[in-house]
């Protein structure tokens, strides 16, 4: 019987196993250097982008104007009041992930999750400066020598760099770009910079320096939702076993024709795996599902003359067929199929449904409060007359002139504070700056006798533009009862 001492004690904390991925070209490693390449340029370049909107608005391509309440993409400008235009592009990137996971898995983690791209950008930075596998492997057990602080120092200062810029493009999404470099770097730019970007060069150079695969594994969320949503035909990285197994060196497949697998247990789809997983041990919540193991395992393949794809895409239901001998889905029917045509329908019905209403939204807008205190004001002439506060919104980068009017109520005539009854009709004209709201007041009088609350609409029509046009449903009040 073992002894209380020689029992193991379980512990809830395992200490970490550092990975250090070896090199390995191919054609999906080929793929995630287009992808890392383009992503990266997107996220430095896209604030340095101009984009002429008229000397009303900011030349800067994409802008969130937090001070002023703006969006800026392009050719698209997006008011606080219009904020169902950014749910729904969020909605459609929810759906996008939904239909990349149900067609090729995680391939979302594998290529463009901001996590995976800047750790493999630090991963060619570990390269650089400490070598390949083998030479990180002995560097982390060396000792601490002056040599081994240098590297470290100089390498963590690469990470320092690149973390810091990750944080300073991130700031320049929120104000002009040149302007705010030129503001960071003479110490005038607003406190929350500074702070933005300190959090932010922080999270990088820790996340993406230090903890990696830990967060893919860990922290974050998305691998157990992104496993609820695939099935059985979803594409994945798969090691096909009933080929593989059982595992055995060259020599001994020599030495015992027919005993063995095409795995030569080399251990490479281990090696050069990103977040140190072993692929052969069937799905898990590890692999990110980059496909760095099938570019190992194809040249371990060609090397030794056995047939590509020992480690492969596919899915389950081609994995039982193939396993039984018989030939799988063709790729189009496995990618087209009823769940991912539904996610392509929704997502482009949302799409196109933002596109037309883009297209068609007005470019004015306005809208009435009425006044409460006073309620309504009797008039000497037995009129009454209502207040409002009237906003009218001028979204184009130049000014209007703006035309106000009225509907169903009868004998009813508007004077605006800057006016008098006197001049009062049925309509007034007023001018609006550019990519702006102006605030004014309007009193509208009618007869007294009448309901004593009567529905009727304030309308705004652009002077330069007809069609461009807007209302409000509004209502009069009146002393008295109904006559």
């Amino acid at each position: 019987m073992n002894s209380p001492e020689t029992i193991p004690q379980a512990t809830l904390y395992e200490k970490r196993k550092s990975v250090h991925p070896q090199r390995i070209d191919g054609n999906f490693r080929r793929l995630k250097w287009v992808i890392m390449a383009l992503t990266l340029a997107i996220y430095y370049i896209t604030p340095w982008l101009r984009w002429d909107r008229g000397p009303y608005a900011p030349d800067q391509a994409v802008l969130v104007d937090l001070a002023n309440r703006r969006f800026y993409m392009f050719g698209i400008e997006i008011w606080p009041h219009e904020f169902y235009y950014v749910a729904g592009m969020l909605v459609m990137a929810g759906i996008g992930l939904f239909l990349v996971t149900s067609a090729v898995g995680r391939a979302w983690c594998g290529y463009t999750c901001p996590q995976t791209v800047w750790t493999d950008v630090f991963q060619h930075v570990d390269r650089f400066v400490d070598g390949d596998r083998n030479a990180r492997m002995r560097l982390d057990k060396a000792p601490w020598t002056a040599g081994k602080i240098s590297r470290r120092l100089f390498k963590w200062s690469i990470y320092l760099f690149i973390a810091f810029w990750t944080g300073g493009a991130w700031i320049m999404y929120f104000a002009d770009a040149p302007t705010l470099v030129v503001d960071f770097w003479a110490g005038q730019a607003a406190p929350v910079a500074y702070a933005s970007v300190g959090i932010l060069t922080a999270t990088t150079f820790i996340l993406g320096g230090f903890m990696r695969e830990q967060v893919c594994i860990y922290m974050c969320p998305w691998p157990r939702i992104q496993t609820a949503m695939m099935d059985e035909k979803s594409l994945t990285v798969t090691y096909k076993d009933w080929r593989g197994e059982p595992r055995g060196s060259l020599k001994k497949a020599e030495a015992q024709p027919g005993s063995f697998g095409d795995c030569i247990d080399c251990n490479q789809c281990v090696a050069v795996c990103p977040t140190g997983i072993d692929i052969r041990e069937g799905p898990q919540i590890g692999c990110i599902t980059c496909a760095l193991c099938i570019d190992a395992c194809d040249r371990v393949m060609d090397q030794v003359g056995r047939p590509r794809g020992l480690i492969d895409y596919a899915t389950l239901e081609d994995a039982d067929l193939e396993k039984a001998g018989k030939p799988h889905s063709p790729i189009l029917k496995t990618l087209f199929r009823p769940r991912t045509i539904l996610y392509t329908a929704i997502w482009s019905a949302i799409g196109l449904a933002m596109l037309f209403a883009l297209g068609n939204r007005t470019r004015i807008d306005i809208s009435a409060n009425h006044d409460r205190n006073p309620v309504y004001v009797q008039l000497a002439d037995g009129h009454v007359r209502n207040s409002y506060t009237v906003n009218l919104r001028n979204m184009e980068n130049r000014p209007r002139e703006m035309i106000i009017g009225m509907t169903a109520l009868q004998g009813g005539v508007m004077w605006s504070n800057s006016g008098s009854r006197d001049g009062a009709g049925q309509s007034l004209v007023t001018k609006v700056a550019p990519d702006s709201v102006a605030r004014l007041r309007v009193y509208v009088a009618a007869p007294g006798e009448g309901p004593a609350r009567e529905d009727f609409a304030l309308t705004v029509t652009a002077s330069d533009d007809p069609e461009a046009k807007d209302m409000d449903e509004i209502f009069f009040e009146r002393s008295g009862t109904d006559q």
